[in-house]
């Protein structure tokens, strides 16, 4: 069920943890990056095939997945990737413009010229990624550069939240962005940056709050 699984994106995974570990990291990633389309289903012998592991590890890998919403489990026991609709991508769009500008928020007091330089850099491969018309690079770059900034908020409880809005986001990103043919990013990055630049966080709340709500409109639009 899992075949032409596509190589992830994500940095590369401990060759020491685990098979369940690495399955559950690599499988997670693919989904938050849309590497997967939604509705994909998955069985547990295809993804013990593919990933060259035994039944143990794929169960408890899909079982920590679907706990996380990155995987749906069907009253028949069918295992897919999430199927949004547009009633649930507004919800995700209001969770994420909750706590997203409060992890922008505590990180801009960090916010050094590294940290900015660091961002700039993400963003350009973000703009590369959208002259491509590449989906997965843009979803996985875009995330990469939320992350970032907000892994200085020192807030892992609120980010660990964050990221499962993510997962479940993701297929349906990779989709919607597939239907666009456009060349050139929404400019909302480049007013984080500079509401960064500026230390003004009113000014970052809001354009986090922009980025992550008609971020999500330009794609369903």
């Amino acid at each position: 069920m899992l075949s032409g699984l596509p190589p992830s994106l994500s940095r590369p995974v401990d060759p020491n943890a685990s098979a369940h570990e690495r399955l559950y990291r690599t499988l997670r990633m693919q989904v938050m990056h849309g590497e997967l389309p939604p509705g994909q289903a998955l069985t547990l012998r295809g993804l013990a095939r593919t990933f060259g592991v035994s039944m143990t590890p794929a169960r408890e890998a899909v079982r920590r997945l679907v706990a996380e919403g990155a995987l749906s489990l069907s009253s028949s026991g069918r295992v897919a990737t999430p199927e949004l609709t547009p009633e649930r991508l507004e919800e995700l769009a209001a969770i994420r413009a909750l706590l997203e500008p409060e992890l922008a928020s505590r990180a801009l007091p960090r916010a050094h010229f590294a940290l900015i330089d660091r961002l700039t850099a993400i963003n350009a491969a973000n703009s590369e990624a959208v002259v491509r018309q590449d989906a997965v690079a843009y979803i996985r770059t875009n995330l990469e550069f939320h992350r970032t900034l907000y892994l200085r908020a020192q807030a892992p409880a609120m980010l660990a939240l964050t990221e499962t809005v993510w997962l479940q986001l993701g297929p349906t990103m990779r989709a919607l962005y597939g239907r666009l043919r456009r060349n050139e990013p929404p400019p909302y990055h480049r007013l984080i940056l500079a509401a960064l630049k500026a230390g003004d966080e009113p000014g970052l709340r809001l354009a986090i709050r922009t980025d992550v709500t008609q971020g999500l409109r330009h794609l369903a639009s």
